[in-house]
């Protein structure tokens, strides 16, 4: 299986406001919540690969049932380092895939493949029209520098929690609670922005409205359609 474990499915560029997060359907916008994964960034695993590995190889550790890579991704995500991580996959699924893993990591900036169109221009606009703009995101501690170097507008962002720092991950509940209490902001009046459905619906359980973000032009458009005071695409 390609891609994370348990993802469902889910429309992209559409609000979702569902469960806990149903009573702030309609409530203003005060502040956005940004992923930063392929939604400030492009994060291609296969990128980092294509120098010492061929197609078919890179696509059977890219399936998560032959390599568990997406597994070891949310175990180091989670406060694992990387070195565990390696050992926890060599442990699990073998050699072939645990090396592999090893020479993944240590190229990883290789699979930041660059910024994603758009992303900084939100920001600023959503920064000049006075709204909070923060970052929420599943990262490995050590590498999360690496994102850093490579994506100098998370600096630009009002704060960030990162899970591999608190030790709490997407989608579970409590890491949007722990946002919502260093933020000092309200769930209700938030809005977060992930390309995982699966984490739509964990902001959706801390009563935070979502979207699944796949493209910049409808994704403004989402958030002006909410009522927020930022310029349309003409």
């Amino acid at each position: 299986m390609k891609g994370w474990p348990g993802e469902p499915d889910m429309t992209y560029d559409v609000m979702v406001a569902e469960g806990d997060a149903a009573s702030a359907e309609g409530d203003p916008v005060r502040d956005v919540i940004f992923d930063f994964g392929n939604v400030l960034l492009y994060w291609d695993p296969a990128a980092a690969l294509v120098p010492r590995y061929s197609p078919a190889h890179i696509e059977r550790f890219l399936d998560n049932d032959i390599s568990g890579f997406y597994d070891a991704n949310d175990r180091m995500d989670a406060g694992m380092t990387r070195d565990e991580g390696v050992a926890w996959m060599r442990r699990t699924h073998g050699d072939e895939w645990a090396d592999m893993m090893r020479y993944y990591l240590d190229n990883f900036e290789d699979s930041l493949t660059g910024p994603v169109p758009g992303a900084r221009m939100l920001v600023h606009d959503l920064k000049a029209a006075g709204l909070g703009v923060w970052g929420l995101s599943n990262w490995e501690h050590d590498l999360f520098a690496v994102a850093q170097d490579q994506c100098p507008l998370i600096g630009e962002l009002d704060g960030t929690v990162v899970s591999g720092f608190v030790r709490l991950r997407k989608p579970d509940r409590a890491i949007y609670e722990r946002a919502l209490h260093d933020f000092h902001i309200a769930a209700d009046t938030a809005v977060f922005i992930d390309d995982k459905a699966m984490n739509v619906i964990g902001a959706n359980r801390a009563g935070i409205r979502a979207i699944r973000f796949r493209d910049p032009t409808r994704l403004r458009a989402q958030l002006i359609d909410a009522g927020v005071p930022i310029p349309a695409v003409r």
